[in-house]
């Protein structure tokens, strides 16, 4: 098995020119100024270090976690503007339940002024029965 991430032995598609001073990194890549010229076949993988399909198993883990941290994010932004409708929705309802008890103290005000009005005037009926 090869250590780079190479998966099978390269097939007889591969053709390859190369400076004979040529010097290949860490990741695959030449830093030779001749480009290479490589024909490969469909299901042959390219080698480097950390290929997409044999990645090592702490940076799956990394990226699980974000992708997890991403996603409560989204959930926490998602509660929090329901947390603040509801603040708000509160606040409309107590605004509205003391405008509604004002009026109403206000209702009862002009009510108990007109029911002492009305006792005044009833304070002078029954004077002929005092005969």
């Amino acid at each position: 098995m090869p250590l780079f991430g190479r998966s099978s032995p390269p097939t007889n598609h591969t053709t390859t020119t190369t400076a004979p001073n040529q010097r290949h990194s860490l990741f695959g890549r030449s830093s030779s100024p001749i480009h290479n010229t490589t024909t490969t076949a469909p299901n042959q993988h390219n080698g480097g270090l950390f290929h997409r399909n044999h990645e090592d198993p702490s940076i799956v883990a990394a990226r699980e976690r974000v992708s997890s941290a991403e996603a409560a994010e989204r959930d926490a932004d998602r509660a929090l503007s329901q947390a603040r409708l509801a603040v708000r929705q509160a606040r409309e309802g107590v605004k509205r339940l003391e405008r509604e008890a004002a009026e109403e103290a206000r209702l009862a005000k002009v009510k108990q002024h007109q029911a002492k009005s009305i006792s005044r005037s009833a304070g002078r009926l029954g004077r002929h029965e005092h005969v």
